[in-house]
This record gives C-alpha cells, structure tokens and sequence, in this order.
C-alpha cells in the first residue's frame, strides 16, 4: 500500500510552487474578504497535510477500486441533486456531517482516477468503437449531473479533462483528428444557434453572458459589468500595483464593483494590487506546476500514472487559462475558480490531492510495465 520512499525521486519544486501559489491566494482572498482569511489558510494547511499522506501511498493500490470511485463519484453529484443547497440559483453544495462542500470539485479527480484505472485496463482496446462508447457512456451520467446544477463552466471543464485523459490513455490520432474536424463545424453552428433570440439549447441568462461578451458596450451595465471592472482592476495595477490591502477610493475592489472577488475575479485582485510582475508571478507558477505534472506523466511506469499527472497537469493548466480569460475578457464570463488562489475550500483541498497522486507517480519511475488491474 505504502511507495517505498527514495528521497531523490520526490519532487520537491512542484511541491514548492503549489505552496507559493497558495500563498499568494490567501493574501489575495484576505484583501479580497478578510475575514475568509483564516478560513483559507486552514483550507490550505489541511491540503498540504493530504496531500503528503497521498503522496506515499501507492496510487496503483488505490486504483484497484475504481469502481468504487466511480460509484462514490456518482453517489455525490447525486446527493447534491436531491439534498443540495441552493446559492446564488444554483444548486452545488452538499452538507455531510456538518461540513458542506461542492462535489463537483472532487468529481474531477475521482474522474481522472477512475479513468487512469479503465484506460489502463483497456489500453489495447481502447481505439474500437465498443470501448470509445463505453467511455463515453460512463463519462456521461457525470457530465449530466454537474450541467443540471446548472454548471456550465465545470461541464466544460469535465469536457476537455475527458478528451485529455482519452489522449493521454493511447486513443489514436486519426480518430482525434476525425473528432476535430467534425466538433469545430459543430461548435460554430452551435454557436450560432445559441445567439438566436429563441434557442432553447442553453438558458437564458447564458445567452447574455456570450452577447455581453460579443458586445460589451451595449451590455457595460449588466452581464458585461463586472468583466469590465475586472480589466480596468488589472489595467490600473500597472507595472507593480497600487499595494496590497490599499485603500485608495478608485480601487476596483474598495468600491465593491466586483462581486465576490475571492472566488471568480480573485486574479484582478492580484493585477490591481500587484500589478503586472504579481499576475505574471501567478500565470508563471500555473505553467510550471503543469508542466512538473506533464514531465512525470513522461516519466511514470505505466499509462495509470502517466494518465493522473496528465489530467491533473491539464486540469491545473485549462481552470488557470479559463479563469483568468474570463477576468481579463478574453472568453464569456463564467465561474470557475483559480486553482490554488481562489478562495474555495473544496477546489483547494481537492487539487492538492490531485497533486499528491501526482507526487507518487513520480516516486515510481518508469520501469517494466506491470498490469495494476489484472
């Protein structure tokens, strides 16, 4: 059960440049909401703690019960359906024995290891038409709960988590490449589709957040409102920002022009008070975290391993580029959090357990490759 440690193969800058990254995310949800400080910190404290429990234990011995994760995956996105709590219209949250959290933040890592463990399984039949649907079929009944929350952007999310893992567990290039050129015709018509003033595809209130997005003038003082205040944050920060907790009155964030800027927004708290050097600080920490993942995905003994730094480098990598696309207006505004720095328990506690995995993937080097799930 327990990886038999070797010091060398423990790597000690990912787990340094998920603790800077988490460190400025609780100064920046201090200035943000101080008094979810503490809260924060003992969400990271409690993360770091797991994710050195996890990082000893053998992954190839927690991948023997995928099913049982797939099943816990599912148990959970169900019970938020029928007990969740609702918050802001939607329906995300679970309390369980006096501690409420948010299962679609677990879902992806319970995804990425269930999915590690099948494809491995699987690997040599993973390109026939039977275990492509399966797949599919199997991804779904996930997808479905979390779009209904409704969740629009985790559904994304969860999307293209799924293509990476299917990639990543040997799928072939052809068959991605046929996928490509008919999805992309799909998305544009989808697209348009969407924009039409009676589509029923989507809801209403997304609907105004791809229009506020496609014309931000016309919509500067309602869907597009806080997107704009957002980049005006970012622009004012300037080289190195107006100063951490500053109580200048033109700030952004002291004249409450964002809400809930610990969550979503939390990066034009870091570009208005630390300015360009403090959001290329956070952008270039993300790249690198991604990056160790992927450098032991190429390292892991098996496509288990290689599939769970894969996923969790790629899920690090996708949340970071779509938060702070939608904080600076580069895509329609949709909640998501910054991995590491958002405030959000769950998210964090979550994510420092995909990295612990992670961890103990690179404690196995790569040798003869031995079936885990025989």
């Amino acid at each position: 059960m327990l990886t038999p440690f070797q010091f060398r193969n423990y790597n000690f800058k990912l787990i340094l440049y998920v603790i800077c990254l988490s460190v400025i995310g609780v100064f920046m949800v201090g200035s943000a909401r101080e008094s979810l400080q503490q809260r924060q910190l003992g969400g990271v404290a409690f993360g770091i703690f797991i994710m050195l429990v996890i990082s000893f234990i053998n992954y190839s011995f927690v991948l023997k019960f995928y099913w049982l994760l797939y099943g816990l995956n599912i148990c959970l996105l169900v019970l938020v359906a029928v007990f969740g709590t609702t918050k802001g219209g939607a329906q995300r949250w679970v309390n369980l024995f006096g501690i409420q959290f948010q299962p679609s933040e677990t879902a992806k890592i319970l995804l990425i290891l269930f999915f590690a463990a099948f494809l491995m399984k699987h690997h040599e039949e993973i390109n026939t038409i039977k275990y492509i649907g399966i797949s599919i079929v199997l991804f779904l009944p996930v997808l479905l709960l979390i779009y209904k929350q409704p969740d629009m952007s985790t559904s994304i999310m969860v999307c293209l988590l799924f293509c990476v893992l299917l990639f990543v567990g040997g799928i072939s290039l052809k068959l991605v490449a046929g996928v490509l050129a008919i999805a992309i015709p799909v998305f544009i018509i989808a697209l348009t589709l969407v924009l039409q003033p009676d589509q029923t595809l989507i809801e209403d209130y997304q609907q105004n957040r791809i229009l506020a997005w496609l014309n931000p003038v016309e919509y500067a003082n309602a869907e597009a409102y806080q997107q704009t205040n957002s980049v005006m944050a970012i622009g004012s920060g300037q080289l190195l920002g107006k100063g951490y907790k500053n109580n200048e009155v033109s700030s952004v964030k002291n004249g409450n022009f964002i809400s809930e800027p610990q969550t979503d927004f939390i990066f034009a708290v870091v570009g208005e008070e630390l300015g360009f050097v403090g959001s290329c600080a956070v952008i270039v920490l993300l790249i690198f975290i991604s990056i160790e993942c992927i450098i032991l995905a190429m390292k892991a003994k098996d496509i288990a391993g290689s599939v769970i730094c894969a996923g969790v480098g790629c899920l690090i990598a996708f949340q970071g580029f779509i938060n702070i696309s939608v904080a600076t207006q580069v895509i329609p505004n949709t909640g998501i959090p910054l991995p590491f720095v958002s405030y959000g328990l769950t998210s964090v506690v979550s994510l420092y357990m995909g990295v612990g995995f992670v961890l103990n993937v690179g404690l196995q080097r790569k040798r003869q490759t031995t079936s885990i799930l025989s």
